[in-house]
């Protein structure tokens, strides 16, 4: 039991459908978190209020003192310097399951056009927005504010246009107009990188550098773009709550805005932003795979 804000006694079943009602309001204006923002809200709604506790332990455990691997793959086809970067991917993957690469060919004009034009359809026309919102999870193009918004505890302060990479193969025209282009040239690059960093893993493993490749491992793939709108009561709710990638390969591209945090060894570190750098992390499913090859190389060597 608890007490309402008119200081009646609530029973759970009618806070929890307080709260249901609250998000399905929320939601059915399509307008995201950035809506919120546009109606010139002051105080955040509760549905993104998290608890106290829940707060103070996101922000208290984060060590500033070590920082994530940092792999420069400047001259990754010479054969003693390739044996350097394999080396090291060996090692962050082990230790951290974390990594930031630079050097790593795609042009930071391509990264920052990707950024700008994702924050250019935040911005635009929230009548265009409205167009591409939903929450099934069949289409290749959908624009939502929190993906578990009904599941979760608290929804993050976040709006975010998730992008199958099978909707650039096959239907362009599927990408709102105002990031089209840049998506479509983001993408030919980090498939790039995406198969490079495949075969490095591949070798770390003293694998042949196709193996993972030959898996089809980055065959498929998701363009999840983040948007966070100013908050104003930042120091009530997260942007991103902690979690895991459960697929293959995350390679994320930050903005100079810092806030990205990892978990290594029990503490959380931040991930500072480097222009042009990419942070990569090694998903669940590939660590689970990994871990099987190196069982099988390791009863095969000895």
């Amino acid at each position: 039991m608890s007490l309402s804000n008119t200081g009646e006694i609530a029973s759970p079943t009618s806070v929890y459908n307080n709260r249901t009602e609250e998000l399905k309001a929320f939601d059915d204006t399509k307008a995201g978190v950035k809506g919120l923002v546009d109606a010139g809200i002051v105080s955040i709604p509760k549905i993104f209020v998290r608890p106290p506790e829940e707060l103070a332990e996101e922000r208290n455990s984060c060590q500033k003192n070590i920082e994530v691997p940092i792999i420069d793959l400047n001259n990754i086809q010479e054969g003693s310097r390739r044996k350097e970067i394999v080396d090291e991917v060996r090692i962050a993957s082990e230790k951290w399951g974390f990594f930031l690469v630079i050097n790593h060919g795609i042009p930071l004009s391509v990264l920052d056009e990707m950024i700008d034009g994702v924050r250019m359809f935040n911005e635009h026309d929230v009548e265009v927005k409205k167009e591409v919102y939903s929450r099934d999870t069949t289409k290749k193009v959908r624009f939502n504010a929190n993906y578990d918004l009904y599941k979760s505890r608290a929804a993050n302060w976040r709006d975010t246009l998730t992008i199958s990479l099978l909707a650039v193969d096959l239907d362009p025209e599927l990408l709102p107009v105002v990031c089209r282009k840049s998506t479509l040239e983001y993408v030919k690059h980090i498939r790039k990188l995406g198969d490079t960093l495949f075969e490095l893993l591949s070798e770390a493993l003293g694998l042949q550098a196709d193996y993972l490749g030959s898996m089809e491992c980055g065959k498929e793939g998701t363009l999840v773009c983040h948007y966070y709108p100013a908050c104003p009561q930042p120091k009530l709710t997260l942007g991103v709550s902690r979690h895991v990638d459960p697929g293959f390969l995350t390679l994320l591209i930050q903005n100079e805005i810092s806030g990205l945090q990892v978990l290594h060894e029990g503490q959380w570190f931040d991930v500072h932003p480097i222009q042009g750098g990419l942070v990569v992390n090694i998903g669940d499913l590939l660590q689970d795979l990994l871990a099987c090859l190196r069982r099988h190389t390791i009863q095969y060597k000895s």
